[in-house]
């Protein structure tokens, strides 16, 4: 990918890095662990973004 990036690309790059963490650990347990893991968690290599 290039070094200088557009805008927008960096935008959705940053939304999809933000995006790419663990729940936290309160919300398991308040929820009583009906939302017991993150469905969108994504791997740099396995998953990738597609057109951003």
């Amino acid at each position: 990918m290039a070094r200088n990036k557009h805008l927008a690309r960096k935008l959705r790059l940053a939304r999809a890095a933000k995006s790419n963490s663990a729940i936290p650990v309160w919300v398991v347990v308040k929820t009583l662990r009906k939302v017991p893991f993150r469905p969108k968690l994504r791997n740099w290599r396995r998953t990738k973004l597609g057109n951003i």
